[in-house]
């Protein structure tokens, strides 16, 4: 037996455990569950071919061994990406702590209220630097939030402007490339018009409903945008700031000159560079755009005692609710991220964020004192940390590359210069004598940073951030450790125990997987940095590609997107792109099934299509007969059916070769929401069932942790003929040969965890990949048998079996007066947290054990769920005073002097014998939402402040 395979640490069940499950099922093996499961004619003719798997050791020395193949040079290209330091404090208890990288997006707020804390700390950080009014929880990047911004601007257009249809949006050639490219991208489908151009030569015409600025230019120049925005605002014009936040320490606030909204991205506060990613949008904005306002929103509201209890806020906005009506997709959220940044700000404080930015202001003005001496022109007149220096671009990288730098060459005499924290005097030293030999002259070596300001005086930040307590506190490595395992214990997550989500596939994050991330040689390069430096990360990336061709069956592969949901935008505008290739741009119909997550109907609107919702059987099925009535009807106009296999109801449909055949028959494409792949790996593929394109969520199937809601990635496969509309970016060229412009900011998006998942793969192999799955759908259908005991499951296969989860039945206790609700909270009590709950059926429990749980935790699970079923039984219709309506319970309530409920205390907090060996306490009692909604708080305000509210 191969004791160090890596199969054996990932997949959960033991070999002896088998048999035990195959009678608890009623197969007597696998061979006879997987006929029982799964159709005969989308099963593989083959096994799928990939190299042998590594065991951890092996691969975590390949993985050292490709690291080293990149060239960690002094990057000082800027563009919107610059090297921070991680503090060591946050990079060891959260970065690297399966306590905050395994939680799940915090749904279920009293498990969830250290990770709510951090967050509401990201965002005040961002409200107060910015000077808006509200902010959110974070975004996918820079890019992207920018293009929210439009959205969002085009969405709260003035009555007159929405009835006259005003649609240009004018756009700052000041503005990041990547970030015009995923301007360019989201706009032509909701019918925006970009017009790019200089900003003090804009006409501020009344065919304009909207702006986008960026502060301070992409090259570094410092303009003051006040005039702007107050004749704009004359206009009926909103205006965008996308935000260097760094710099805002220093500058003027957008808020403070009237900007409507403010984006940017929280990298430079601690986040590795990573090659492009995960890195934290943020988007902040007025109060009055706050249901308008794309991604989540952590607000204050309290819970069944009055306490201060922290929720996401506002979620009637979210896309599962609005589908093709949201204004946006956004599901993955930069959660880890997010914390990392927002911990940043807590760490060093209002001082120690004024010390970092007067630094990076005081080299800058040093390298261009010195430059000046040399005899070089240095264009921006004002500027924070970054300069524009005019000449030989190629005599100037030759040098700085012998040398181990990287600057920007912005053309054949123009070199930019961006300098950020982790800049030494040393290093000034060195980028001046590199111009100096370009010059042919001797300098003398610095000692010390200049002390004059390029910073105008009427563009200096004179207003206070950050004076909240918790910003002001933790100061000292011994404080900020014990604070964040102070939230840590408040959180529920994977290392307590399994998190059975259906469809969101909480499986193991293995430490191998992880660890690679902390080294230097893949953390600390820059998305622009010159491909011969990158051959370590282009090497992996390529192979990570061709890894999940193989697995789908595809053709062609970009990891660009940075969540699933931006995943299936992605896909649908490269069918979008395809379409038109062959002049039948006119094809806008994508048919929907109802059961459809709701992003795949938010992501259709936003690429231009019109949903047309397809009826689902009483099986939970698609109903076959009107889908082709509806692609029948619209074959001249048909794009593209979405559909999710094993459908959402955690079932294989046998109809789905005949649905993707009858799609095509109909002049559509088919795309597959890959959000069930880990009932597929190995088995059957996306392109055997007859689709086009699919995305897949890494951060589900293939191992990327959810960090809290993020980091994602959602890369889409595709079949040869969409290959050539694969995106591209502006700076680095990637994608197919008729790409379409970027999706997010970086070439290959979140790249630095895309190794977790080039991991994930090389160790299982094919083998071990086949086995995960099969294990799935083990694991799944002894969860059904077993909860079969007191609970009725939904849906089912033709021969009565379950895909990887399944859905249950808690629709019939609304007699007794308990709602599925009140078992997800009681769950709590029994250290669980609860299963998906309300999708995609109101009143259910869609459950997924993943293959990563052993039979003992699996056990532990459906023993908690058979207890609360007797507890359901006990309950009379007249009796709303009972262990399922009061949970979950806190420490705070089973301590105190008084008990007066009608159960014991240990049946409270203790109700099974498990439990007492492990216990995890819920830090609040059950929070009331509708007072969160009616009271929005969402910054750290003063406890004043909720008083007052």
């Amino acid at each position: 037996m191969k004791t160090n395979a890596f199969a054996l640490r990932h997949i959960g069940p033991r070999a002896t455990d088998l048999q035990h499950m195959f009678d608890t099922v009623g197969v007597k093996d696998m061979d006879q569950l997987l006929y029982e499961t799964f159709p005969d004619k989308i099963r593989l003719e083959k096994d799928i071919v990939l190299d042998p798997a590594m065991t951890e050791y092996e691969y975590l020395a390949h993985a050292t061994a490709l690291g080293a193949q990149n060239k960690v040079f002094k990057s000082m290209i800027g563009l919107g990406y610059n090297e921070a330091i991680v503090p060591a404090v946050i990079q060891r208890n959260i970065f690297e702590n399966p306590g905050w990288y395994t939680a799940y997006t915090p749904y279920q707020a009293e498990i969830a209220q250290g990770r709510l804390e951090a967050l509401l700390n990201f965002q005040t950080t961002v409200i107060e630097l910015t000077g808006m009014e509200i902010a959110n929880a974070s975004l996918l990047d820079e890019s992207t939030a920018a293009a929210e911004a439009m959205a969002l601007l085009f969405d709260v257009r003035t009555r007159d402007q929405k009835k006259n249809n005003v649609n240009k949006f004018f756009v700052s050639e000041e503005i990041l490339p990547q970030t015009l490219s995923v301007l360019q991208t989201r706009s032509t489908p909701i019918g925006v018009e970009l017009v790019v151009g200089n900003h003090e030569t804009f006409n501020f015409s009344e065919e304009f409903f909207g702006a986008i600025l960026q502060y301070p230019g992409k090259y570094g120049q410092v303009f003051d945008y006040e005039t702007f925005i107050n004749q704009a605002h004359s206009k009926s014009i909103t205006v965008a700031v996308a935000a260097d936040i760094l710099s805002l320490v220093r500058l003027k606030s957008p808020g403070e000159m009237g900007a409507d909204v403010v984006v940017g991205t929280t990298q430079r506060f601690g986040i590795p560079l990573g090659f492009g990613g995960p890195h934290a949008g943020f988007f902040a904005t007025k109060e009055e755009y706050k249901r308008s306002m794309p991604g989540r929103i952590i607000g204050v509201s309290q819970d069944a005692n009055g306490n201060r209890a922290l929720r996401m806020a506002l979620q009637t906005r979210e896309q599962h609710i609005k589908r093709e009506k949201a204004t946006s997709n956004i599901c993955t959220a930069q959660v880890l991220l997010a914390v990392m940044a927002g911990m940043y700000a807590v760490y060093h404080g209002p001082q120690g964020l004024r010390r970092i930015a007067n630094e990076a202001h005081a080299k800058a003005v040093t390298i261009e004192t010195e430059l000046t001496k040399l005899g070089f022109e240095q264009l921006n007149d004002s500027y924070f940390d970054t300069i524009l220096v005019k000449t030989d671009a190629a005599k100037v990288k030759a040098i700085a590359e012998a040398k181990e730098f990287n600057f920007y060459y912005v053309d054949a005499n123009t070199v930019s210069i961006s300098v950020n924290e982790t800049i030494s005097l040393a290093d000034v030293n060195s980028v001046i004598s590199i111009f100096a030999e370009v010059a042919g002259k001797s300098f003398e070596a610095i000692t010390e940073f200049s002390q004059e300001a390029l910073i105008p005086v009427k563009l200096e930040r004179t207003s206070t951030f950050l004076e909240h307590d918790v910003f002001n506190t933790y100061h000292s490595e011994s404080q900020l450790m014990r604070y964040i395992k102070k939230l840590e214990r408040k959180d529920l997550s994977l290392n307590h125990s399994m998190i059975s989500l259906g469809s969101c596939t909480m499986k193991l994050n293995a430490a191998a997987e992880m660890l690679p991330l902390s080294n230097p040689n893949w953390n600390n390069i820059h998305p622009f940095a010159p491909a011969d430096q990158t051959k370590g990360y282009l090497t992996m990336l390529h192979k990570l590609e061709q890894q999940l061709n193989v697995i789908t069956g595809f053709a062609g592969t970009t990891l660009q997107p940075n969540s699933g949901a931006q995943g299936e935008y992605a896909g649908l505008m490269v069918i979008r792109a395809y379409h038109e290739s062959r002049g039948e741009g006119h094809r806008n119909i994508a048919l929907i099934p109802a059961s459809a997550h709701g992003t795949n109907p938010a992501s259709a609107a936003m690429a231009g299509m019109k949903v047309v919702v397809t009826k689902t059987t009483a099986e939970g099925n698609i109903d076959v007969e009107d889908l082709r009535a509806k692609a029948e009807l619209h074959k001249d106009n048909l794009s593209c059916v979405m559909i999710t296999y094993p459908s959402t109801h955690g079932v294989y449909e046998s109809s789905i070769i005949e649905i993707t055949d009858l799609i095509h028959a109909n002049g559509g494409q088919v795309y597959m929401d890959g959000a069930n792949m880990n009932a597929q790996v190995g088995l059957t593929n996306p392109a055997r069932i007859g689709a086009d394109v699919c995305h897949l969520n890494l951060h589900k199937t293939f191992a990327i942790p959810h960090g809290g809601g993020g980091p994602g990635v959602g890369p889409i496969c595709v079949a040869q003929h969409l290959v050539p509309f694969l995106p591209t970016n502006p700076v680095i060229k990637v994608g197919g040969d008729n790409a379409i412009t970027a999706i997010s900011a970086a070439p290959y998006g979140s790249a630095l965890v895309c190794l977790i998942s080039y991991g994930y793969i090389s160790m299982l192999g094919a083998d071990g990949l086949k086995q995960s799955t099969m294990t799935a759908i083990l694991n799944a259908n002894y969860m059904k048998a077993r909860l079969s005991e007191g609970y009725d499951v939904l849906y089912s296969g033709e021969r009565g079996r379950a895909a990887h989860e399944m859905i249950i039945d808690c629709r019939m206790f609304k007699a007794k007066g308990i709602e599925v609700t009140d078992i997800a909270k009681r769950l709590m009590d029994y250290g669980f947290h609860a299963p998906t709950v309300s999708f995609p059926v109101a009143g259910t429990l869609m459950i997924e054990p993943t293959e990563s749980e052993d039979v003992a935790e699996l056990d532990r699970f459906c023993d908690a769920m058979l207890s609360i079923r007797k507890e359901i039984e006990a309950v009379t219709a007249e009796d709303t005073n009972n262990v399922l309506k009061n949970a979950p319970h806190t420490l705070a309530m089973l301590t105190a002097e008084t008990w007066e409920q009608p159960y014991s205390r240990e049946k409270a907090a203790y109700p099974l014998e498990y439990v007492a060996e492990n216990k995890f306490w819920p830090s609040v009692r059950r929070v009331d939402d509708a007072y969160g909604d009616r009271n929005l708080v969402c910054s750290c305000a003063p406890m004043e402040a909720y008083m007052e509210a």
